[in-house]
């Protein structure tokens, strides 16, 4: 009779688990980035619908961004992480910020998040375009850093190098200080729009976006094709009364290549099927489209979320 009750107190705990929809299944770890940044508050929020909507126990922690997202998978410690698409590529082909540490590949993609601008901002009234940098002091962010390539990639495409202006290599906020004391003419500040940074210059000085657009953004996203063209809406900044071309990587989510597919296709639902809900809590959720999931990215997808795009009618590559 006790083994008998053993048994069916067995089975009841196993329904009971199933109920509280899968609280003994998948765990998982999120990488994402500072804590007044809008990747730990985003992560958060995809991490309690991943939970809510797919059983899977999602922990969001804050970490120093995409290269120690990554580096977090590689080593087990994650298993999704918040990263810059163009970083991603870094890792994956081992250039750049992974020229040291070579290929990482025990990652895959698992959809295009919201853009980073590229945001070219000054308060010099001679620089209308990338071309007018030469010979001006200008910031392109910490050596090494996401901003840094961006900014080289945009100065290469204009056809001109590092050497060609007096490079500074500073934070968001001391680039925006420079620039409202004349210690420097332009900065380059990669983040979704509209960037704090950007959004208090603005508010107090005369300070506008200069575009990437035309044949540089066309000479840049040929050779680097995880740039993609993206518009800043007029109204965005103070005294912008016009919309501003420029050029964009991603926020992206990635995963662990070890993930079954069975979890990833059950993620990637429980993000793309609740986008209203997601938006009402972070505006950024107003970006998640099949189409701004599935483009721009040079990392092949996880099969789980390929599955799910192909059910939307949308074909992407894995490996």
């Amino acid at each position: 009779m006790k083994k008998i009750i053993s048994i069916l107190l067995a089975v009841v705990m196993l329904f009971a688990l199933s109920a509280c929809g899968g609280s003994a299944g998948t765990k998982m770890t999120m990488g994402t980035g500072g804590t007044s940044g809008t990747y730990y508050g985003y992560g958060g929020v995809l991490g309690q619908y991943i939970k809510n909507n797919a059983g899977i126990n999602v922990t969001v922690v804050s970490t120093d961004g995409s290269k120690a997202n990554i580096q977090g998978i590689e080593a087990g410690n994650y298993q999704l992480g918040t990263v810059q698409s163009d970083v991603m590529s870094y890792a994956w082909e081992g250039t750049r910020s992974f020229e040291e540490e070579g290929k990482v590949d025990s990652f895959r993609t698992v959809a295009g998040l919201y853009a980073e601008a590229v945001q070219l901002v000054t308060m010099n009234p001679e620089i209308k375009s990338v071309k007018d940098l030469k010979g001006k002091s200008v910031s392109i962010g910490a050596p090494g850093s996401g901003v840094y390539f961006n900014a080289i990639d945009v100065l290469t495409a204009a056809g001109l190098t590092e050497s060609d202006i007096n490079a500074q290599y500073q934070s968001f906020a001391d680039s925006a200080d420079a620039l409202k004391d004349g210690k420097i003419d332009a900065a380059f500040i990669v983040a979704g729009a509209p960037t704090p940074a950007i959004t208090e210059l603005s508010t107090t000085n005369e300070a506008y976006l200069v575009p990437i657009d035309g044949e540089i953004a066309e000479t840049l996203m040929a050779s680097c094709p995880f740039y993609t063209v993206h518009t800043i809406p007029a109204g965005t900044y103070a005294g912008q009364t016009e919309d501003v071309q420029t050029v964009t990587v991603k926020a992206t989510l990635i995963v662990s290549a070890d993930a079954t597919e069975d979890d990833v296709y059950k993620l990637t639902a429980a993000i793309f099927d609740n986008i209203d809900a997601i938006t009402a809590e972070n505006a950024k959720g107003a970006e998640l489209s099949i189409e701004n999931a599935t483009s721009g990215m040079t990392v092949p997808f996880h099969a789980g979320a390929a599955k799910y795009f192909a059910e939307k009618g949308t074909t992407v590559a894995v490996d």
